[in-house]
């Protein structure tokens, strides 16, 4: 009796052993699978687009304004600075006090003389004429006097161009936008021509184009052409979520002595943004854009016969399709090949995947 009842507990041990090998040889761990799962494959999978796409390069550059943009503040007299009253990155209106001056005792003396130079050719003028109309004076001396009169008068008309007066002077600010340099220090004596300030023009609301500089590693500048797409991020964290798109507008021939890397200018609309002159960035440049399958990373694998994928045929069965890697943006490939538009592709589960096997939506019935 105790040897029939052994006998019938290793039965049903090895009968339930046998169940559970078949199982796990279906592709599934769980014991109480349908058998219409067995010999499956769990899977995700994403649609089959088609789109264009590019293969990034990360560089990182300053926001600078473009010289068509930039206006300098300068004096045409000796001048010394009484008071700064504007600081780089500070926003200006058009008219707004950038600094107060007084003129050098050199300039006034020059107005001055003008003034007077003026006064004199005209008495000459008038004594001149006098004789003339007395026959002491010839037409060629009234001539000349005449003349002295317009040089003397355009002297002193250069002289009120230049604004040359007494007292202290308030310089204007002749355009709306961001203060971008200051060159000069609060008590400077500053000579004629030079610059005091630059301002890069936004015109408040108007659409700017400041050029931003980006620094290419060399290795990367030979897939760089003008026309590509630029994505600008800041680097700061009140910057992080903004973006701004531009193209690329120069390719630098030559590698900086100091940073070690290749000069890209980059075209970028940026008025009313909160990318002003100044600001440190990052950019992806788009290169190698062109039109492919757009597929996530994980759906592309590789063995000794290549690059491939799975797609899902009307059967449930996994069909397997060469591809070749085009271009690789993040956690996305652009391929090339034979792809079915209406089939899925496998982006979970492909590393169990064969060509021909069954396939399941996971968690959920075959698909």
């Amino acid at each position: 009796m105790r040897n029939k009842l052994l006998s019938t507990r290793l039965r049903r041990v090895t009968t339930s052993l046998a169940a559970a090998a078949v199982c796990v040889a279906g592709g599934t761990y769980n014991a109480h699978a349908d058998e219409a799962d067995t010999g499956t494959v769990a899977v995700q999978t994403v649609p089959a687009q088609r789109g264009p796409i590019g293969q990034p390069v990360r560089a990182y550059g300053v926001v600078s304004a473009s010289g068509s943009s930039i206006t300098t503040v300068t004096l045409p007299y000796v001048a010394h600075i009484a008071r700064l009253l504007a600081q780089p990155g500070q926003p200006v209106k058009r008219g707004a006090p950038l600094a107060a001056v007084t003129a050098d005792p050199s300039a006034w003396l020059a107005a001055s003389q003008a003034k007077r130079a003026l006064t004199f050719a005209q008495r000459e003028l008038s004594r001149t004429q006098s004789l003339f109309d007395k026959r002491l004076a010839t037409a060629s001396q009234v001539s000349a006097a005449q003349r002295s009169v317009d040089d003397a008068r355009d002297a002193l008309d250069a002289q009120r161009h230049m604004g040359v007066g007494a007292g202290i002077k308030t310089i204007y600010a002749p355009i709306g936008g961001v203060v971008l340099q200051v060159s000069v220090s609060q008590g400077d004596q500053i000579s004629a021509g030079a610059v005091i300030m630059q301002i890069a023009r936004t015109d408040y609301g108007k659409p700017s184009r400041p050029d931003v500089v980006l620094g290419i590693d060399p290795d990367d500048i030979g897939a760089i052409h003008e026309g590509d797409a630029v994505t600008l991020r800041g680097l700061s964290s009140g910057l992080s979520h903004s973006t701004a798109t531009g193209r690329v507008t120069i390719v630098g021939a030559a590698i900086d002595s100091q940073t070690q890397l290749v000069d890209v200018g980059a075209s970028v609309p940026l008025g009313g943004s909160a990318f002003i002159p100044g600001t440190h960035v990052s950019a992806d440049i788009a290169t190698k854009t062109g039109t492919h399958w757009i597929v996530p990373r994980s759906c592309v694998l590789t063995d000794d016969q290549g690059t491939y994928l799975f797609q899902v045929g009307p059967d449930q069965k996994a069909k397997r399709v060469n591809v070749r890697i085009a271009v690789e943006d993040g956690q996305r490939y652009g391929v090339d090949g034979s792809l079915d538009a209406a089939l899925p592709v496998v982006s979970v589960g492909n590393y169990e995947l064969q060509d021909g096997m069954g396939v399941r939506r996971a968690g959920g019935a075959a698909r």
